[in-house]
């Protein structure tokens, strides 16, 4: 993996490119593009954090993160949760170890906001990426979200 990844926020210099950013074909019924993640981040205002991923001057990824949402409010108003949303990797950036780096960069941003907990959800099935997750430490919990298995990490 390289020592040149970062996170950055998408700024008008790099929408074009963000938006042009397609993962594997095989992954697409798995996560919604980016121009849809970028509508909804919008939509959400300051609960919704997204971020492009690079390494050095190569846009690999995207992410986008759920802050401090209340989750069941009907069960319990308390229950406030955050982690990851959205994460996509460039078809061409699979396996380099991108999406690992989103994952603890995002952490690392949740830790520091007083989170101690991360949650994830994700399509289930062979092709999904719970492996991925479970890989990084995510157990699942349990409960499903929109159809998708939610998973979470102590941070």
């Amino acid at each position: 993996m390289s020592t040149s990844l970062r996170l950055a926020k998408v700024t008008p210099e790099n929408i074009d490119a963000a938006l042009d950013l397609r993962v594997h074909p095989h992954q697409e019924r798995n996560v919604s593009p980016v121009v849809r993640s970028l509508a909804e981040a919008y939509a959400f205002g300051e609960t919704a954090w997204p971020r492009l991923i690079f390494d050095g001057d190569e846009l690999v990824g995207f992410l986008m993160a759920f802050v401090d949402i209340p989750w069941n409010e009907k069960k319990d108003p308390t229950d406030r949760r955050s982690g990851l949303w959205r994460l996509n990797i460039t078809a061409t950036g699979q396996g380099k170890g991108y999406g690992r780096f989103a994952v603890e960069a995002l952490r690392d941003e949740l830790r520091q906001r007083g989170a101690t907990r991360m949650y994830v959800t994700w399509e289930p099935g062979e092709d999904g990426p719970g492996e991925f997750y479970r890989k990084l430490g995510f157990r699942t919990t349990g409960e499903l979200s929109g159809g998708q298995t939610v998973g979470v990490l102590d941070i």
